[in-house]
């Protein structure tokens, strides 16, 4: 007997709706807790489909595809018999396994950032610091044009934009996350774009910054060094317990994806302190209606 394979019925729709691999975390949490009530462990599965517990172990954390023939095996050395369980089991694998929206933009995107936007789109909670450029989820489609065209010398900055503006939708979406954004005073200074395009992406910023689910603090030059001097990064929070939160730190080439507890903690105590030495929420209202009037 299988006790509710993954969130099923009305919270189900709410799981597909964050994608692919908000559903691949479910299903993967659940084949733990299959696991674990028999008491098997991970090198006794990982042997059972004739790989290894470290594969085991991707598949409960949600971090790779599955194989139909995989999980049937391990169903069967779960004791999961009875057929409509099975096939309702396989179903949500079936669903986990479909490309996420961002597969049309694949010949765009490297490798490393194909797997931030599945992340970023099951994630409950964002929370980043940027001390460059306006975060890509509050961006406007002018200034995203001025940031893809920084890097991007071709014709396909239309579908760069386009792709920017499919991933600001979550913020919109049904139990989509919240996003806490701390923004260097610097960002607001920097005319990416022109000073027109800056000053419409400011004005964009006061009216996301009216949503319930976002938060956004300014730090000002008035707060001198601070801890992540030189450095802009993400940390993402899941609904999933089984799954741990997630830095990201994007470069030019390539991107960290730091899960060890030791770096989680040191994040946290990073993005806390920016938090304090940042403007409070109304007081950064103020600070980028300023900077907009400035701007005129």
């Amino acid at each position: 007997m299988i006790a509710e394979p993954v969130p099923l019925g009305r919270a189900e729709s709410l799981v597909a709706e964050r994608g692919p691999t908000a559903l691949r975390i479910a299903v993967g949490g659940q084949l733990r807790k299959l696991r674990e009530e028999c008491g098997i462990t991970r090198e006794a599965a990982g042997d059972h489909i004739r790989g290894s517990h470290a594969k085991i172990s991707r598949l409960e954390l949600g971090r790779t595809g599955f194989k139909e023939r995989d999980i049937r095996d391990l169903l069967t050395l779960y004791h999961v018999s009875d057929p409509e369980q099975r096939e309702m089991f396989l179903d949500l694998v079936r669903k986990a396994n479909q490309p996420g929206w961002w597969h049309r933009y694949s010949d765009l995107l490297p490798p490393w950032f194909e797997t931030y936007l599945g992340l970023e789109h099951a994630a409950k909670s964002i929370r980043s610091f940027e001390g460059q450029l306006v975060p890509g989820l509050l961006q406007t489609d002018d200034y995203a044009r001025a940031v893809v065209a920084l890097g991007h010398e071709n014709s396909e900055t239309a579908r760069r934009v386009e792709l920017r503006r499919k991933r600001q939708e979550i913020l919109g979406r049904r139990g989509g996350p919240t996003l806490w954004a701390v923004i260097d005073e610097a960002v607001l200074h920097r005319p990416v774009g022109g000073n027109e395009v800056l000053r419409a992406q400011i004005l964009h910023l006061l009216e996301m910054a009216g949503r319930g689910n976002i938060t956004i603090q300014v730090l000002p030059y008035a707060a001198g060094g601070h801890a992540a001097a030189g450095s802009s990064f993400t940390m993402l929070r899941f609904a999933e317990p089984e799954l741990p939160d997630i830095v990201y730190i994007e470069q030019l080439t390539s991107a960290l994806y730091l899960d060890r507890q030791q770096d989680l903690e040191l994040y946290r105590q990073v993005m806390d302190r920016l938090s304090v030495q940042a403007e409070p929420p109304e007081r950064s209202r103020k600070i980028l209606e300023i900077v907009a009037a400035e701007l005129l």
